[in-house]
């Protein structure tokens, strides 16, 4: 004898719609982030880096444009304040290590002050995103990979330690980064997003 297909009930069915229409518009959002993230990264010079920066939140695969814009720039501010760190700590063991360590010592303090205004820069840009202003994000992203190439060329000459090469790269990376998301936004800054990618090709 053949077996007899069950069909699900009507209430069934209406009961369950609700979860198909949130599936759906999960799946649905996902896609359009990894669209969204797809655009970006394309205009950035390195597309792998961006990629994975922007994927190291969470909150990536739902986001929208705004969304992405506080990604990006938290993103870029973790990495600024966390090689602010390291030059910090590396001026504190030259001054306990005493002055045979001068010419690096002038350099990191170089550093220090390009990391500042880069980190300043970066805080900035996020109050500008909590009040729904965008206009200035690419110019703020263009001073704070400024920063960074200030230090970069602070060791030019000489092989600047490793962690403070690939925290300046990764900086000037980031506010690309940013600087090409501002331009989701209507009234972007195009010289600063130009003036990030000279920054990155000069140093």
């Amino acid at each position: 004898m053949a077996s007899r297909v069950s069909c699900p009930s009507p209430l069934r069915l209406l009961l369950c719609l609700p979860l198909l229409l949130l599936l759906f518009s999960t799946f649905h959002a996902s896609d359009a982030a990894t669209a969204l993230v797809e655009k970006v990264c394309r205009q950035a010079s390195s597309y792998s880096f961006c990629v994975r920066s922007l994927y190291s939140d969470s909150r990536t695969p739902e986001a929208d444009e705004y969304t992405l814009a506080y990604i990006s720039v938290g993103v870029a501010y973790s990495n600024a304040t966390s090689t602010q760190r390291y030059i910090s700590d590396q001026l504190k063991s030259i001054e306990v290590s005493g002055s045979s360590h001068r010419d690096q010592q002038q350099r990191l303090q170089i550093c220090s002050r390009g990391y500042q205004r880069a980190v300043s820069a970066l805080v900035m840009a996020h109050n500008d995103l909590d009040s729904e202003t965008f206009f200035e994000l690419a110019r703020l992203a263009g001073k704070a990979s400024s920063g960074a190439g200030d230090c970069k060329a602070a060791f030019k000459g000489i092989p600047p330690p490793t962690v403070l090469a690939k925290g300046n790269q990764d900086l000037m990376h980031l506010c690309e980064i940013c600087g090409v998301v501002a331009k989701l936004f209507s009234g972007y800054d195009l010289y600063s997003v130009t003036f990030i990618h000279l920054v990155l090709i000069i140093v």
